[in-house]
Formats: structure tokens, C-alpha cells, sequence
């Protein structure tokens, strides 16, 4: 393969980091779905697609209204049945909060370990509450400078810049980095899960979007598709 990208920004939430399934799993299963974490992880990406898909209909970032969509989502490819959905949605809604993302990926960190041992520039760009840094720190993924997981460049949260995908400039900070570095806009990838904030945002600054995919939920979709982070060393 050619090599491609001489440095690669991600996204957070569902890249490396899950509403927990645990304690998800324990709502869903009572209403008769499928609450292992498997069948949670899978929720996830579903729940996305479905929000991706108001947000393209409605032409608004995901930002902009309810995650109810999202939880719908969720609790269908869950199992939840039919007449129990509505009940799944308030429950979940009941638990969220910024601090339920905390469930790691760890396959995406191993291969987050082997981008940085090759030498790759690396940074974080995230829609979030102000928490992601400290989560990522606290699940041993990454964090800038030496610590337990892997070290980054940068970690860039939107409600601490004040700016949210997919708007370019909460890229800024990291492009100037990444910039000052040698590298072009050209020559870095942003992969995410959400086709309106991560996709959108990511062409907005002029930079290769990819998007995770790992259940095929967006085959319609005419952007880069990868299924796992071990999908890009072949580019790097």
C-alpha cells in the first residue's frame, strides 16, 4: 500500500470510547433485548447511523437537537421489542450524562500503540462535554505527553475550545500543530463515526475523512470506510 497519511486525528466517542454497556446492557435486558456488551457495541453504531440520518434529513449538525433518535437506535438493533421502545428511550435518556462514556476500545488503543510506534503524529479531536482528556487519560488510551496510555500530540475538547464539529475551527489548534510540524491538511485523516459532525467536519478543514464503520451500517454512504483502526497501518 502507499502511504498516505503522515498524521491522523480522531474523534473520541466511538472511536475509542463507548457509552459504558454495562450499565446499558442492565436497561435493555429487563425490557427484553439483548444486553450483552457485544450486542451493546453493536447498539452503538446503530444508534449513530440513526442519528446520522435525522441530522442529513434535517440538514443540522447532531449537536443541534435530542439524542432520542440515537437511543431509538440503540434499543432497536438491541432487541428491544416494538411496544417497549418508547420506555427504552426515557430509561436510557435517564442515565446519560457525559460521564457514561467511559467503556474503552481496546482494540482501537492497541492500534493506537502501533501507530505511535511507528512514529506517527497523533491528536484528538472531540465533540464533548469537557471530560474527554481525563477519560482517555483515566482508561489508560492516550494522553498528551508521557503517562499510561498512548502519547499524543494534542487532545482538543469542544466545550473547552467553545467551538463543536462540524465546524472547521475546532481543528484549528491541532492543524496548527500538525501544520508547524511540515505536514499539509492533505496529508492528515480525521476518522470518526458520525458521518454528519466527524465526515462533514472533517471535509470543512480540508482534511481526509474516514469514517468507522465496523458493522457496514453505511455502505450507502459515498465517504472512506474503514471497519477498524488496524485498517489504516497499511497507510501510514
Amino acid at each position: 500500500m502507499t502511504k498516505r497519511f503522515d498524521a491522523i486525528l480522531f474523534d473520541a466517542g466511538g472511536i475509542f470510547l463507548l457509552p459504558d454497556p454495562v450499565t446499558l446492557g442492565a436497561i435493555i435486558r429487563p425490557l427484553g433485548g439483548d444486553g450483552s456488551i457485544e450486542s451493546c457495541i453493536r447498539a452503538h453504531y446503530a444508534g449513530m447511523a440513526a442519528l446520522d440520518a435525522i441530522a442529513q434529513r434535517e440538514q443540522r449538525s447532531l449537536d443541534g437537537f435530542s439524542w432520542d433518535g440515537y437511543r431509538r437506535g440503540y434499543a432497536i438493533s438491541a432487541g428491544v421489542p416494538e411496544k417497549d421502545i418508547e420506555t427504552a428511550i426515557v430509561t436510557l435518556r435517564n442515565v446519560f450524562s457525559p460521564f457514561l462514556w467511559r467503556f474503552p476500545l481496546l482494540e482501537s488503543a492497541a492500534a493506537l500503540w502501533k501507530m505511535h510506534l511507528v512514529g506517527l503524529p497523533i491528536g484528538i479531536v472531540s465533540n464533548a462535554s469537557g471530560q474527554v482528556e481525563a477519560t482517555l487519560a483515566n482508561q489508560c488510551i492516550c494522553q498528551v505527553g508521557i503517562g499510561a496510555g498512548v502519547p499524543v500530540e494534542i487532545v482538543t475538547d469542544s466545550h473547552v475550545i467553545g467551538v463543536a464539529k462540524p465546524h472547521p475551527g475546532i481543528f484549528a489548534d491541532a492543524l496548527r500543530l500538525m501544520n508547524g510540524k511540515g505536514i499539509t491538511n492533505d496529508r492528515i485523516a480525521y476518522v470518526g463515526d458520525s458521518y454528519v459532525n466527524d465526515i462533514g467536519g472533517a471535509q470543512n478543514a480540508g482534511l481526509v475523512p474516514i469514517l468507522l464503520d465496523p458493522y457496514d451500517h453505511r455502505a450507502h454512504e459515498t465517504c472512506e470506510r474503514i471497519q477498524s483502526l488496524h485498517d489504516l497501518l497499511a497507510f501510514i
